[in-house]
């Protein structure tokens, strides 16, 4: 889609051109047309397979060399942030902070996104700003704010560990390690993060003990009255859209994207509810304690301004109804294998490494700041 944006894959009604972008208007959302439980059920059936890019295909080796640079904390300016420190797999991926912490222990603007199915993502980032995981894995590194890294320096500080040019030349055979062959890696190993089967997938495939009965009636309510499924659509519970939801802070997201576009003021993308549980706080700034008030926010806790998207309205949600929505949620957490840490790759340990130690990269010129 390039410069234009996504707004809603429901009942789209009009493209408006601003400043250059388009936009799409939604009218009131298919979500509430009415379907039998059976029928919704078919709409959440998980996919057979990883998709992954022509120009990035799929191989274990690249992937393993894409599992270490994650967890390998080198990669950084002051070598002691890693990728896998925001995206802590006992988080589920993320932080479990309300807002990220980066380069010299500076607080970040948002909190960490989590990295789970992004195989599968759209313009990534809580504002959208990077349309690949190529670009994406690349950014937080090159952020002052965040990796504090120089992306020309980290070329040659990993050329000068023996195991890393081994591993760069089996997976990019005659290219070797450059700054695209580090984001290649490391794109190809966040695709394969990717869920188990949940307690909720062995439901829609007929385990009628799967969920509890409170749990059913929950997903009856997140595909009508609570609309929830206007957003978080699909088997990975997100549309890859972008909306203002109403949250009470200054942020606008989306809007310093493409400025002008009034309805991404203060959008900010829809995050998937796989494994939510397991990664509170929630909504970009991390506000939200639990999915208790999560529901609580969309019901009735949202500010009304020019840029709500109409999916945002009073739901009017019982007690009761709020609680069978989170037993529901509950039901998309799946108990996987513990993630076993790489052995990162040893500095050359000959008397020609001993001449060309290399110090702690630091940033690059004209890094600006970013927050995730």
């Amino acid at each position: 889609m390039g410069a234009y944006n996504k707004i809603s894959k429901f009942a789209i009604s009009m493209v408006v051109a601003v400043s250059g972008f388009a936009t799409v208007a939604s009218t009131a959302a298919i979500g509430a047309e009415k379907k039998s439980r059976e029928e919704w059920k078919k709409e959440y059936v998980r996919p057979s397979e990883i998709p992954f890019p022509k120009e990035n295909p799929y191989t274990a080796a690249k992937a393993d060399l894409g599992r270490t640079l994650f967890f390998d904390p080198r990669l950084s300016g002051a070598n002691y942030i890693s990728c896998g420190t925001c995206h802590n797999p006992s988080f589920a991926w993320g932080d479990g902070l309300a807002k990220g912490i980066g380069h010299a222990m500076t607080r970040l603007g948002r909190r960490t996104p989590t990295i789970l199915n992004l195989a599968w993502g759209e313009y990534l980032m809580w504002d959208g700003r990077f349309e690949t995981l190529e670009q994406q894995a690349l950014g937080p590194m090159a952020a002052a704010v965040e990796m504090n890294q120089n992306m020309k320096a980290i070329v040659a500080e990993l050329q000068s560990i023996p195991e890393y040019r081994t591993l760069f030349n089996v997976s990019f055979p005659g290219k070797g390690i450059t700054v695209d062959n580090i984001a290649k890696a490391i794109a190809t190993f966040e695709r394969t993060v990717v869920r188990g089967v949940a307690p909720f997938d062995r439901w829609i495939a007929g385990d009628e003990h799967a969920i509890s009965t409170s749990a059913k009636r929950g997903f009856d309510l997140f595909n009508n009255k609570a609309n929830c499924v206007a957003c978080h659509s699909g088997w990975n519970f997100t549309d890859s859209s972008f909306h203002d939801i109403g949250m009470p802070d200054k942020d606008i997201g989306r809007g310093k994207v493409v400025p002008g576009v009034v309805v991404m003021q203060h959008a900010f993308k829809v995050p998937t509810l796989r494994n939510a549980v397991e990664r509170a706080p929630y909504m970009h700034d991390g506000s939200l304690k639990n999915l208790y008030s999560v529901v609580e926010h969309y019901d009735n806790g949202f500010v009304t301004r020019p840029s709500k998207s109409e999916e945002i309205y009073k739901l009017n949600l019982t007690a009761p109804e709020k609680t069978d929505l989170v037993e529901f949620m509950k039901t998309l957490s799946s108990k996987d294998a513990p993630v076993a840490l790489p052995r990162l790759p040893a500095y050359d340990q000959t008397v020609a490494g001993s001449l060309n130690v290399s110090p702690a990269a630091g940033p690059s010129t004209g890094s600006s700041a970013m927050r995730a």
